[in-house]
């Protein structure tokens, strides 16, 4: 009896590619957290701004405000 389940040979990986350094990171772990918490704080400005009684629009435009001014400050502050 023949065995009727042939797979393909699966390639084994070459040794130039086990023996490269992994691909660096898109975006480094301090740039990450400064922009996170810059989003972070870009979302509870907007949120306050908008509870207080201020049109969308205004909330919006001081969340991303806030966000953005925060950046320069963020990346001094965490280091």
């Amino acid at each position: 009896m023949s065995n009727s389940n042939h797979f393909p040979p699966v390639n084994a990986p070459s040794s130039d590619r086990a023996e490269s350094e992994p691909e660096p990171p898109f975006l480094s772990v301090h740039t990450t957290v400064v922009l996170l918490a810059a989003v972070v704080i870009g979302i509870v400005v907007g949120c306050l701004t908008a509870l207080a009684g201020t049109p969308v629009a205004a909330a919006v435009v001081a969340g991303m405000a806030a966000a953005g001014a925060g950046i320069p400050v963020l990346r001094s502050l965490i280091r």
